[in-house]
């Protein structure tokens, strides 16, 4: 059973890469040798004319001469190139493409015109886009990595959605040294088609996914948005950091992606409505991912502090009652563990004051 009419993306059986070079700026040369080197188990199929060999293997001059079922198309060729390819696509069956290429709606009016022209032509031939100017999707569960990043993320539990290539390459670099890995990244670039709806609606079925985090800088649907965030969160934690959140911001936004930005206060209680937590900041959007990221869940709202300091515990304390919940009182046995383990001056309750002097080990018992 298809969980959604963009499922290929994440979970194709056959590639296509258009416009790939050995020339190492080359974005098409980066996707294609990035889909070899991630080990994509089907056939990953090169298409330039101006080539007959690309890292060492055959290359095409257009699907005619290979002729065979391709589920997606990674299409790096020149902006004004794009809708003849997808019509191409079309004529050979292929349900999903990701078009790296810039230069579109973000580039002024002829490139507004140009992106019309390309959804135009993916609507046609009934082919799902995701982009333009994007990154690309990494699923790591199949080998796939599909982008002009870096190398492949690890496999994990935690789905990543963004509209900016630079913090999903940002996420990966933090999460390499941590070894976190990733259900799913997807850069949605400008978001002319594919957009936040549609990927939920996919990661919210997939069992892979634990948790969904969101960098959002503005939005073309805010109701499409809205529902499938709904639906997400009610199966599982949906975390969102929002950019764009003050003028100069919002400026910036709208020339990245072209998408609405709106107002952060009616942002901030739309997230709230639809049940996900928004943070601040991008190292809010790393926490978040390091907590999720262990497949470890919190099972109730008791919570210990462990602490070197007292008067940061109190502060602690604090902030939790504000936010509604509790200290957890500790048991006789964890007690009597914690006599054993720390010195003998500890705080004797919770927060758990370790004392300022002891060692780091004393934070792992």
């Amino acid at each position: 059973m298809r969980l959604s009419d963009v499922d290929q993306l994440f979970t194709p059986s056959s590639i296509v890469v258009f416009g790939p070079s050995d020339r190492p700026d080359s974005i098409g040369g980066m996707v294609y040798r990035n889909v070899l080197a991630a080990g994509f188990k089907g056939p990953c199929y090169a298409v330039n004319p101006k080539y007959t060999e690309v890292a060492g293997r055959p290359c095409y001059k257009g699907l005619r001469e290979i002729d065979k079922q391709i589920d997606l198309a990674l299409i790096a060729m020149p902006a004004d190139k794009v809708p003849d390819i997808l019509d191409q696509c079309g004529e050979y069956g292929v349900k999903v493409a990701v078009v790296h290429t810039g230069g579109f709606a973000e580039s002024g009016d002829k490139g507004a015109a140009l992106q019309e022209r390309m959804v135009d032509a993916a609507r046609r031939n009934r082919i799902r886009l995701l982009g333009p100017n994007c990154l690309g999707v990494m699923r790591p569960a199949s080998a796939l990595n599909a982008s002009f990043g870096g190398e492949q993320a690890r496999r994990g539990n935690v789905a990543l959605v963004s509209q900016s290539g630079a913090v999903s390459t940002a996420m990966l670099d933090w999460s390499g040294p941590r070894r976190l890995g990733f259900s799913a990244v997807v850069s949605l670039g400008a978001g002319a088609d594919v957009g936040f709806g549609s990927v939920l609606d996919y990661l919210a079925l997939d069992s892979q996914s634990h948790c969904i985090l969101l960098y959002v800088e503005g939005m073309r649907n805010a109701r499409r948005f809205m529902s499938a965030l709904r639906a997400a969160a009610r199966l599982k934690p949906g975390i969102v950091v929002k950019s764009g959140r003050r003028p100069a911001g919002s400026r910036a936004a709208r020339s990245h992606t072209g998408a609405w930005v709106g107002s952060p206060d009616v942002f901030s209680a739309a997230m709230e409505r639809a049940g996900a937590v928004q943070v601040d900041a991008l190292d809010q959007l790393f926490a978040a991912a390091h907590v999720f990221g262990t497949g470890k869940r919190l099972a109730g709202e008791r919570i210990a502090i462990v602490t070197n300091g007292g008067g940061p515990g109190v502060m602690a304390a604090d902030r939790i009652a504000e936010l509604g919940m509790n200290l957890a009182e500790l048991s006789e046995a964890t007690r009597t563990t914690l006599e054993g383990a720390l010195p003998a001056n500890w705080s004797h309750g919770n927060p758990v004051d370790v004392i300022g002097d002891t060692p780091g080990r004393g934070y792992c018992i």
